[in-house]
């Protein structure tokens, strides 16, 4: 089964399945046409981070595709000159917000060692469309309209949004897949296209901090929930850390007694949220560049103090963060996580997963484009101070260094390690919330996983409102004293539940445009 958040992309997938290939196989394809066909939310000048089960091996990988920062970056890189951060639209579009691409990479390094098809055969169905062009879908159409300083690729020659139903094409992506397919992610990392990248960007990046980018393998963040085992992604990403956290904080509460659309449950995921976006923005940052304390975070007498904290009864004003064990605190601050991103779950004829984030950050990243694709603006996921009263911020703008990100892939595992759930959503800081209220609907209430997909979403970041999607869970929420903003909450959760026969199920956002394919 392929979910992804574009049918063609999820076409892609499959027949890369049909033919003999891996989950990372059809990862692959579905990201490749992506590019193309979602170019707001994810492509190749971005990055991703990616579980994969081996199922053979029963083994989790994590890999880290995360952009890095240019060799030359400096921590007050968002500061005006009165040492005031840029308003954040100022700081997004244009070179400087440009982090190293990393999804081909990782990508390649997956494919390494999980792949069964050749690499070269996996681009062929996203060349075939940039060549033939592709309809415009409702939601890119949108996109288009609601963006400013887009390339003139996206426009009419009257400079409109280019209408639904608009053929497409894309020769210059076509020509750059063809390099990628023979010659690996060198094609973007070395020569003539890591020169035009270089030379679009005009800031501080390199051919050598291209050169050098390398994927990450790191150790999978796993917690127990329940009966279950749920795995995220660690540092640089929070999501993994900050998901276990809410669910761990949720078990002393009986959800499967609630109905899935309650307001208390939807109270209780608010009030969890509150407390690990609390710890997220004091300790969590690259772990590469400082200690990040994800025992202490994810420890069980840790989190049942914490969730001592949740009233069953009525919403807290704020949150302060814990004191696990092993944590230095640093100063907190502020960045800001945009909701254009992508999600990929998949699970191959032989039991092995993927779960893939894949993201540019802001709708149409950068807003540059180099041959057909789109440049991130990653490095906007920096905290813009660097420091707070002579502290440094833990996720403060250093050389080399990736980001802090809240994208949340997911596998998770029943009592005998049977691989159960492939999740994952796009939505920036959002994600977490969107990934733990989806979990809940499936773990603890049997959703079947469109239903659990489709759930009305209330989010907090530790911030002084509760974001609910409803005005009537907005009206429900204030019950409890959460003072709310009714917003749009464009998750994309694309969910995968495996059942103990072997039958597999999948759930795709309604609030997108993705498709559920399997055999």
């Amino acid at each position: 089964m392929v979910v992804a958040a574009h049918p063609l992309a999820s076409e892609a997938g499959r027949a890369v399945l049909a033919r003999g290939g891996a989950a990372i196989d059809a990862a692959i394809a579905v990201q490749a046409v992506l590019s193309l066909v979602e170019p707001q939310s994810s492509g190749i000048g971005g990055g991703a981070f990616l579980l994969h089960w081996d199922a053979e091996r029963r083994a989790v990988a994590a890999w880290d595709g995360r952009e890095t920062a240019p060799a030359a970056a400096t921590p007050d890189r968002f500061l005006k000159p009165d040492g005031t951060p840029l308003p954040f639209m100022d700081a997004v579009v244009g070179g400087q917000s440009v982090g190293v691409p990393g999804v081909l990479r990782m990508l390649e390094a997956a494919h390494a060692e999980h792949g069964r098809l050749p690499w070269a055969g996996l681009f062929s169905a996203a060349i075939a469309l940039a060549e033939e062009g592709f309809p415009v879908s409702p939601r890119l159409h949108a996109a288009i309209a609601a963006a400013v300083h887009l390339d003139s690729y996206f426009l009419t020659p009257e400079g409109a949004p280019l209408p639904v139903g608009h053929r497409l094409r894309n020769p210059a992506l076509a020509k750059v897949l063809r390099a990628v397919a023979e010659d690996g992610a060198d094609a973007l990392h070395r020569g003539p296209l890591a020169e035009a990248i270089v030379s679009t960007v005009r800031g501080d990046m390199t051919l050598a901090d291209l050169a050098d980018y390398r994927p990450v393998r790191r150790a999978p963040v796993c917690a127990p929930y329940r009966i279950w085992t749920v795995c995220g992604m660690g540092p640089p990403s929070s999501g993994g850390i900050a998901v276990a956290q809410m669910l761990g904080m949720l078990v002393r509460f009986d959800l499967a007694a609630l109905p899935p659309d309650a307001p208390r449950v939807a109270h209780l995921l608010a009030e969890a949220g509150r407390l690990a976006f609390a710890d997220r923005d004091a300790y969590v940052a690259d772990a590469d560049f400082g200690d990040v304390p994800v025992a202490g975070l994810l420890d069980a007498g840790y989190l049942a103090a914490r969730s001592l904290h949740i009233d069953p009864a009525r919403a807290a004003p704020d949150a302060l963060p814990g004191q696990p064990a092993g944590a230095v605190r640093v100063a907190e601050g502020a960045a800001w996580e945009r909701p254009s991103t992508t999600q990929v779950s998949i699970i191959d004829p032989w039991g092995n997963a993927v779960s893939m984030t894949s993201s540019i950050e802001s709708a149409f990243g950068s807003r540059l484009m180099v041959n057909g694709f789109l440049l991130n603006n990653q490095l906007t996921d920096f905290s813009f101070t660097p420091e707070v009263d002579g502290r440094p911020v833990a996720n403060r703008v250093e050389p080399g260094k990736r980001p802090r990100s809240s994208m949340s892939p997911t596998l998770v595992f029943g009592p005998e390690g049977r691989l159960a759930v492939v999740a994952g959503s796009p939505g920036g800081a959002r994600i977490i919330g969107y990934v733990a209220r989806a979990l809940v609907g499936v773990l603890d209430h049997g959703l079947d996983p469109q239903a659990a997909v489709s759930l009305p979403h209330a989010v907090n970041r530790d911030q002084p409102q509760t974001e609910v999607e409803t005005p009537a869970l907005a009206k429900a929420l204030e019950g409890y004293g959460h003072t709310v903003r009714v917003t749009d909450m464009t998750s994309g959760l694309n969910l995968i539940l495996a059942g103990p026969d072997g039958r597999l199920t999948g759930g795709t956002d309604p609030r997108r445009e993705g498709a559920v394919l399997g055999e």
